[in-house]
């Protein structure tokens, strides 16, 4: 009876343990990719293997004690926290490789690229932005953008990049790209892509973006937002830190509009049809004034930018991105409240909002005048971002 009983529980766990050891080998395999990474990346592995170490030997240990039902739960979490464990390297692996081919394609950016150089911090902030912008630009910089000294302080101190984001005209060396060499010379807070502007190709400047941000800077969040909306930078960063843990989160302001299939109207889509039936809606999306998502989803894209399609709108392309990922949707409605006396009654309520826009303009309506003005009603106080906790 005894020797009946003991074949049967060994039968039982070799499932679990061929898993383990299933695992092990596809760690131990993908160690002989990483000295060509980066010696980071063999640290991070090797502490991997240790923690599946511990965790073989603790199961062991427990196997001939612990009830099944107990064994069953830690095993069950052993194996989930592995999984994770090994997306996570798998992630940082096709970052570096993503990182490489971006520094091979952009000369400007290939030495700190392949030496994989990547500076690690909290949020990289891309102001969409355009050639004949230079007015909001300077309006944005004078309100909630710091300026010279400070500017590199709040990167190094509290891990917040800012940068405009901006391409390239269609003309080499033309006299908009030697503006904007002029100003970046004068402010150093643009980020340079390689995409040529257009106002039909933004869904491309979003992909391109992320892609080199990603590849410049190891941030928790990467935000997208335009020159014509009032950002308060220590409430954006406190909300993003409320989602810190999560791996993969979009936020914004969720919206639903209709698929525009009328050839005459703003917001046409010429792919209607993929939709389904005239009048239907599309999918969840955050409005495009302004939106964050993690690291995963950033890098997502990143890798996968040459085959994500693009539609005629770019806030619906960012969303059908995601469509089929495990993507958790945060509707955030501090990130899309209106001017005053919309955001001056709830700052008085000590609501703070994240980012202030009019939704008739797609953004403040007469930003140059009027974000001043946003600014002194709806602002968080200039000291707020350097005493926030996140």
């Amino acid at each position: 009876m005894r020797s009946r009983s003991t074949t049967k529980i060994s039968a039982k766990w070799i499932p679990i343990f061929c898993t383990f050891s299933f695992f092990l080998g596809v760690l131990i395999t993908g160690r002989t990719w990483l000295p060509s990474e980066s010696n980071g990346q063999l640290s991070s592995l090797q502490r991997r293997e240790q923690e599946l170490q511990a965790v073989t030997d603790d199961l062991t240990t427990k196997t001939n004690s612990a009830p099944d039902s107990d064994l069953m739960e830690r095993t069950h979490e052993a194996i989930q926290s592995l999984d994770k464990q090994i997306s996570a390297l798998k992630m940082e692996l096709s970052v570096t490789r993503s990182s490489r081919e971006i520094g091979i394609s952009d000369g400007s950016a290939a030495i700190s690229l392949l030496s994989n150089e990547r500076k690690k911090v909290f949020m990289v902030i891309g102001i969409n932005t355009a050639f004949s912008s230079r007015k909001r630009r300077d309006s944005v910089r004078a309100t909630w953008m710091p300026q010279g000294e400070k500017l590199v302080q709040l990167e190094r101190e509290k891990g917040i990049v800012i940068r405009f984001m901006i391409g390239h005209s269609a003309t080499s060396n033309s006299i908009l790209d030697r503006a904007i060499d002029s100003e970046d010379a004068q402010h150093h807070d643009f980020l340079r892509l390689e995409h040529v502007e257009g106002y039909h190709e933004l869904s491309a400047k979003t992909k391109i973006f992320f892609a080199t941000a990603v590849a410049n800077w190891d941030a928790n969040f990467y935000v997208k937002v335009d020159d014509d909306v009032h950002v308060n930078l220590g409430m954006l960063a406190t909300t993003l830190a409320r989602h810190r843990s999560k791996p993969r989160v979009y936020i914004g302001c969720m919206k639903s509009g209709p698929v525009l299939s009328r050839r005459d109207v703003k917001y046409h889509e010429p792919e209607y049809w993929k939709f389904g039936e005239e009048g239907n809606k599309y999918f969840r999306h955050a409005t495009g004034q302004i939106y964050a998502i993690s690291k995963d989803l950033a890098t997502y894209i990143s890798i996968n930018q040459p085959i994500l399609h693009k539609y005629a709108n770019e806030d619906v392309s960012l969303g059908s991105w995601f469509i089929g990922l495990e993507v958790e949707h945060i509707d955030d409605h501090s990130m899309c409240c209106g001017t005053p006396p919309d955001c001056e009654w709830k700052a008085r309520a000590d609501n703070v909002c994240v980012a202030s826009f009019d939704w008739s303009c797609s953004g403040i309506c007469k930003s140059v005048e009027k974000i001043k003005y946003v600014h002194s009603k709806c602002g968080e106080g200039d000291g707020a971002v350097w005493s926030a906790l996140f």
